[in-house]
């Protein structure tokens, strides 16, 4: 699966990952049963999974407050890679000091 895997364009180009890097390889860890590495690896993938398994649910049951849901799973998922990047980030400014 991972001869499959896209490179991160950012990465490439500048050197510095970008806020979905990890995502690929936290999804194909958790797809071999590898959780808590899936976690270090892409603290989003489970909101992420989370938001997914609930948008393919609500394609066939649609119920009041759905879209108030949606939304708020978005812009969780968004938190929690803002948050883990810029931990991320932070440790990797410590590394270069």
């Amino acid at each position: 699966m991972e001869e499959f895997m896209l490179p991160c364009l950012n990465k490439s180009l500048f050197g510095v990952e970008c806020f979905g890097c990890g995502d690929q390889r936290a999804l194909s860890l958790v797809l071999q049963g590898e959780f808590g590495q899936a976690f270090y690896m892409f603290p989003a993938i489970y909101p992420m999974l989370l938001l997914l398994v609930f948008l393919v649910f609500n394609l066939f049951k649609k119920f009041k407050y759905d879209f108030q849901l949606k939304i708020g799973l978005i812009i969780f998922c968004g938190a929690v890679m803002m948050i883990s990047y810029l931990a991320k980030m932070n440790h990797y400014l410590q590394l270069t000091q």
